[in-house]
């Protein structure tokens, strides 16, 4: 690809990953560019000359050696598999921010020579309890034992898996995909509590894990997802060993206790106890009347207290290539998109 075309694509996906139209940068940028300028140079038409580059890397938040950074590899195929609630715009800007994102970790990954492969098992589910069951072999493999696993997201990277946690709208809860075929991705929403990330990560990660039979349907294959993150978050045995059998209630304390030990919300707890007939089924529904008609009641059974998780393996590969000589400090600028002002100060070394 000439270097035109490149950024020409830069740009277009620069702006579709900030939720813009060409009218809108025009707009933000002061008119001082054209829309059909805009056009031009997103179609590898026209040459920026320096004072225009600025600009647009002002208007866009990215650094200027973006625009120019060589495609090492095409991403394709990321599909929201669920019906979404997002706009058009802000799906595409999510697609756009995942590409860029995955593009960056695959170059740093290839640059330090440190690839995590994925192996998919071959487990095909029909009904809750076969999800449950994979759930806890998978525990098996991963070595986890039957106790709270402390941070899902490294899990989930040192075992293949990419993890992205991004700025998007509340009506983004989050996604999985295997990119081109080949690299399993896990987006989550930053503005979410941990409690529901993990859950939401420990869904996703049924979906990459799982094969299902069938003509098992959309909403099925949901609700086996849920029965797999369930179980990987706290297997059903340890939750009863904590609880005991045939309780008549439980206190708020108990299930902050678990919630501070496995990283699951309190209404996943209920929900669960009552699946495992800890409690009745009518006791499950009080609890959740009491909930809906009480506000108070409703802040502390959604109140968060596990702390919030992050995917610090791309950042740490990026500056451990910067600080053994494999990339320059602009490319590290660049790939994590921070001036490198901010970066000498975040590398300061021993």
């Amino acid at each position: 690809m000439k270097e035109l075309e490149v950024f020409g694509q830069r740009l277009r996906n620069a702006r579709i990953m900030k939720g813009l139209s060409m009218d809108e940068l025009c707009s933000l940028m002061n008119s001082s560019i054209s829309k059909m300028a805009i056009s031009k140079y997103e179609r590898g038409d026209l040459s920026p000359n320096s004072n225009i580059l600025i600009k647009f890397s002002e208007a866009l938040g990215q650094p200027v050696d973006y625009f120019f950074r060589p495609f090492s590899l095409q991403i394709s195929d990321i599909q929201f598999r669920k019906k979404s609630k997002l706009s058009v715009k802000q799906a595409n800007s999510i697609k756009e921010t995942i590409a860029d994102s995955i593009e960056k970790y695959l170059n740093i990954e290839e640059i330090c020579n440190s690839t995590t492969e994925f192996e998919k098992p071959n487990w095909e589910v029909s009904t809750p309890n076969d999800a449950k069951k994979y759930a806890l072999e998978l525990r098996q493999k991963w070595q986890i034992g039957s106790d709270g696993i402390l941070n899902l997201v490294s899990l989930l990277e040192e075992n293949g898996i990419k993890v992205l946690i991004i700025d998007a709208d509340m009506s983004f809860d989050g996604l999985s995909t295997i990119v081109n075929n080949t690299y399993p991705v896990i987006v989550l929403n930053e503005k979410f509590t941990s409690e529901r990330n993990r859950f939401t990560a420990a869904h996703e990660l049924g979906h990459i894990m799982l094969s299902f039979a069938e003509g098992i349907e959309q909403k099925e294959k949901e609700r086996l997802c849920n029965a797999f993150a369930s179980e990987f978050l706290i297997p059903s045995d340890a939750l009863i060993e904590e609880l005991g059998n045939r309780r008549t209630s439980i206190s708020i304390m108990e299930l902050e206790h678990l919630q501070k030990q496995y990283g699951i919300s309190k209404d996943a707890l209920i929900y669960k106890a009552k699946e495992n007939n800890v409690i009745s089924q009518s006791l499950f529904e009080s609890c959740m009347k009491r909930k809906n008609a009480q506000l108070q009641f409703k802040e502390i059974m959604e109140s968060t207290v596990y702390p919030k998780e992050t995917s610090d393996r791309f950042q740490s590969l990026v500056y451990r290539a910067l600080n053994s000589g494999m990339i320059s400090e602009s490319k590290a600028s660049a790939l994590l998109n921070i001036p490198q002002g901010d970066l000498r100060r975040a590398n300061s070394v021993i």
